[in-house]
């Protein structure tokens, strides 16, 4: 009797869950994800199968291998032709950040600078930045890759040739000869002042803000930051007796020895992706300021505030919230667009575990793998930085 009765007080369960609308889109998206899922491995079942056939084993285990071959760029990591593949990878993808990371910095810095100057009442100048931004543009980048590249080989000279500069300095065909820092005891002191100095800027720069908000008392956060960051650590470094010495590269053969040489391929990798990528950065910048309305400027203005400090307290401030979502987009594209490294023989992840580990192991899956993932991977850190970056440029309703 209680079964029944409860029945005709539920009848249809099934149905009125389906007509629940929070149930039916958890419904659907497991649904989705079966399938997905299914899919995947019904791909991976493939391979594998393939794999079989054509005699060969879905495994990880040549990055034990050694790696046989020489990576002549390698400013963080020693490698030699004994080490393993893997060790070749971590090279690989150390130098793509290096590209990634100085590229971003570069083409934001002139990409912003090349943005402002846009929009100059000089009309000279707005005039010839917008030559050079609708020219880049429309330029293939990997043209502008192989253009500054070949200036390095057939314009500049080779080391026997090359005139130094300055004494200590070279710019050659192979490279730009720089010294190198040796750091000597009593050095970790002035590691300890940057870090402090560092600390001490962070914090001071949030404080200097919080009493803007709260007060509109304004200070001058640039020239102290810039005061702290390099006199505490001279100070440091002179009263521990300068420790520090430097290597000069001197010409011994054909070429230089001792100091430091920034590869060709890096430069001109480097150089290439950051003013092309500024170039759409620069359009980005434009857009941003001109979304911030003109009375704006002008209720600035009659506070009594010039035309820099309008820029930088009023304007950029709300131009964010426009130029930080497609300015994502350029960071991406700079650490995808560093795969055209191979072009010019830079090796970045793409050259080493993507095309000689490759070719030695044919482990093409394997490989290919390696690469998407670290890719993926990096794409996803720069897309979660810049979403954190842009809630906090997010204007506050008060």
């Amino acid at each position: 009797m209680s079964s029944s009765s409860s029945a005709e007080k539920n009848p249809y369960i099934l149905l009125r869950l389906w007509r629940n609308e929070e149930y039916r889109s958890v419904f659907f998206q497991i649904l989705t994800m079966v399938v997905v899922f299914v899919f995947l491995g019904m791909i991976g079942n493939n391979v594998v199968t393939n794999l079989e056939i054509a005699g060969k084993d879905f495994s990880f285990g040549f990055l034990n291998y050694p790696a046989g071959y020489d990576i002549t760029f390698q400013p963080f990591i020693p490698f030699a032709p004994t080490d393993t593949h893997f060790d070749a990878a971590i090279i690989g993808i150390l130098n793509t950040l290096l590209v990634a990371v100085s590229g971003i910095i570069l083409a934001t810095v002139m990409g912003f600078t090349m943005g402002i100057l846009r929009l100059s009442n000089n009309w000279l100048i707005s005039r010839i930045v917008y030559v050079f931004l609708e020219f880049t543009r429309n330029v293939p980048v990997l043209l502008h890759i192989l253009f500054i590249y070949s200036i390095f080989l057939y314009v500049l000279p080779v080391p026997k040739r090359a005139e130094p500069i300055s004494e200590i300095f070279y710019l050659t065909n192979r490279g730009f000869f720089i010294p190198a820092p040796v750091f000597e005891d009593g050095f970790g002191f002035v590691w300890i002042a940057i870090l402090i100095a560092v600390a001490f800027v962070f914090f001071f720069v949030r404080w200097a803000h919080k009493v803007q908000d709260e007060t509109g008392k304004t200070y001058p956060v640039f020239w102290i930051s810039t005061a702290v960051l390099l006199g505490l650590p001279l100070t440091i470094f002179f009263l521990s007796g300068t420790p520090l010495s430097w290597d000069i590269p001197i010409m011994k053969g054909f070429n230089f020895k001792g100091g430091a040489a920034i590869r060709p391929e890096y430069i001109a990798l480097t150089f290439a992706l950051s003013y092309y990528t500024s170039c759409f950065i620069a359009e980005i910048v434009r857009s941003g300021i001109l979304a911030v309305s003109h009375g704006q400027t002008e209720a600035a203005h009659a506070l009594g505030l010039n035309s820099n400090r309008t820029l930088q307290l009023i304007i950029i401030p709300q131009a964010f919230r426009v130029i930080i979502p497609p300015l994502a987009s350029q960071y991406l594209n700079i650490t995808k667009n560093s795969s055209l490294a191979i072009a010019i023989g830079y090796m970045d992840i793409v050259a080493t575990i993507g095309g000689i580990t490759l070719m030695q192991t044919g482990k093409e899956m394997e490989t290919m793998m390696i690469v998407l993932l670290l890719y993926l991977f990096f794409s996803l850190l720069i897309s979660a930085f810049m979403n954190w970056f842009n809630r906090k440029a997010a204007l506050v309703e008060r």
